[in-house]
């Protein structure tokens, strides 16, 4: 089965409840049902406006689909400042993300704190896309391969194939985020055949081919048809460039 391509934006700690409204309904205007069929297009506000981009997305029928940017393990408890994956899910949100690198630089989350999540946010009904990616230094050194991969391995260790072959990963070179560094499409293609490759060892073939795999690192509107002429590369996860809606648009719509 094809898999169907998915451009994801992360907004990160940026925008507010109001100004969120008026970014789901710009980027709605600029993209129309060709898009949606050939892209599942997410956005992924901070936690504060989750709820009215879920009431615009609901109120006018779009196609675009709410994710969030990170949730805590336990379902409820003393976890003063956290949001649980079965809050996430009663608001809507169909996709969240889970280890991305900040989170695991600035916050201390590690392998096993990832998966805790991961497995969260299937246990709940929504889909993860996880992020894996290698410093510079670990690039230097040749480790990328190693880094990846063991990222993947502690992340769909102990879940079941079809579980796996619905998964989002999205590789995110730690060194590309936010600098301005992109890495070399052939790069991308490496490092998601590396992902499907530890998916195989460790389930099957088929959950290695269905799963889909995004880049993720200073993406933009003049890079983006590049990554995604790799048949390995199935979409991409935007920072910055996802905060404007008609850089975000010209990204999802990556072949005109």
């Amino acid at each position: 089965m094809a898999r169907k391509n998915l451009i994801a934006g992360n907004w990160k700690m940026n925008a507010t409840h109001l100004e969120a409204i008026q970014m789901v309904q710009k980027l709605s205007y600029r993209l129309d049902a060709e898009d949606y069929d050939r892209v599942d297009v997410v956005v992924c506000p901070p936690f504060t406006a989750l709820r009215s981009a879920q009431t615009v997305i609901e109120a006018d029928h779009l196609e675009i689909h709410l994710g969030a940017q990170n949730c805590h393990w336990e379902e409820s408890g003393a976890f003063t400042g956290e949001i649980s994956a079965l809050m996430l899910s009663k608001l809507g949100v169909r996709f969240v993300i889970a280890g991305h690198s900040e989170r695991r630089q600035l916050f201390g989350e590690d392998d096993a704190m990832v998966a805790r999540k991961l497995r969260a946010i299937v246990e709940a009904g929504m889909t993860p896309i996880l992020a894996v990616g290698e410093t510079l230094a670990q690039r230097d050194a040749n480790e990328t391969e190693a880094v990846i991969g063991g990222q993947t391995r502690a992340a769909v260790r102990g879940l079941d194939p079809d579980t796996v072959a619905s998964l989002v990963i999205a590789y995110e070179p730690i060194w590309a985020i936010g600098t301005g560094r992109t890495a070399d499409p052939d790069v991308a293609a490496a490092a998601a055949t590396v992902i499907r490759s530890v998916v195989t060892e460790t389930h099957d073939a088929e959950a290695a081919t269905s799963l889909r795999v995004l880049y993720g690192g200073s993406v933009n509107p003049g890079n983006i048809a590049a990554f995604m002429a790799k048949r390995e590369v199935d979409g991409a996860l935007v920072g910055g460039a996802s905060l404007d809606p008609d850089q975000f648009a010209a990204i999802v719509r990556y072949w005109v």
